[in-house]
């Protein structure tokens, strides 16, 4: 019976070894790239059904659900709305004269998974004119203990967004 060298077989090893650790780290590198994937598909789907609760119940009770409680309105004309006093600015506007949709266009998500942002088109129809304006907008959302997507800080602008 031919005896192995100890050195072939300390090199066996260490090559067993090495092939172990880059598995181990591909599968780590496959995880990662899936959750974070995964975490954007999630991300677009909140922002969708956010716009979509918009279009079906209005623009107030969409954001009302949607807003973190310690959410911040970035609105035209008036200082960062936050908190309590976001819903309360909520709860004052009319939205009975249109119909508000967005079409997320990206979401990013941090490596934590905790935050995330989207930013898109928006569309917002008026009942008493045949028109359409569309304009940008930009969400950053927080991720809550529950898995849900609430908005942390949301803005706006008109233009054109086709």
């Amino acid at each position: 019976m031919k005896k192995t060298s100890p050195y072939l077989l300390g090199r066996g090893v260490f090559f067993f070894f090495i092939c172990f650790i880059f598995i181990s780290c591909s599968e780590d590198a496959n995880d990662d790239q899936t959750r974070k994937t995964d975490n954007k598909l999630a991300l677009l789907a909140a922002d969708r059904a956010f716009s979509a609760l918009s279009e079906k119940e209005g623009m107030k009770s969409a954001f009302i659900e949607y807003l973190d409680s310690n959410g911040v309105l970035l609105r035209p004309g008036i200082l960062p709305v936050a908190g309590a006093q976001a819903i309360d600015y909520l709860i004052q506007q009319s939205d009975q004269d249109y119909t508000m949709s967005w079409d997320p266009r990206y979401a990013e998500v941090a490596e934590s998974g905790e935050l995330g942002f989207t930013y898109g088109i928006y569309i917002l129809k008026p009942s008493t004119y045949d028109t359409l304006i569309y304009g940008n907008y930009t969400s950053t959302w927080r991720k809550q203990t529950d898995g849900k997507w609430k908005l942390l800080i949301h803005s706006s602008n008109e233009g054109l967004g086709q």
